[in-house]
């Protein structure tokens, strides 16, 4: 009965720990599309701005400002 605790102990461990990292890849990728596609950054302005706030929001953490008010300007420009 100890055995088959610690062995479903075990499976949730893994489990929990691949949903991890999962997770922190799946970030990584999708801030890094977000950084370097323009259109998928105005995909995302349109339909989930939300999401688009929060990048902008960890660049300007970071220390890089204007990058929020540069995108529409290049969005407009692209359409040209």
């Amino acid at each position: 009965f100890i055995e088959v605790k610690k062995k479903k102990k075990k499976k949730i461990f893994k489990g929990v720990l691949l949903a991890e990292l999962v997770g922190i890849f799946g970030a990584y990728f999708f801030f890094k599309k977000m950084n370097t596609s323009q259109g998928f950054m105005q995909t995302m302005s349109k339909k989930f701005p939300f999401i688009l706030e929060v990048h902008y929001k960890s660049i300007e953490h970071s220390g890089m400002y204007g990058i929020r008010e540069q995108d529409p300007e290049k969005w407009l420009n692209g359409k040209n």
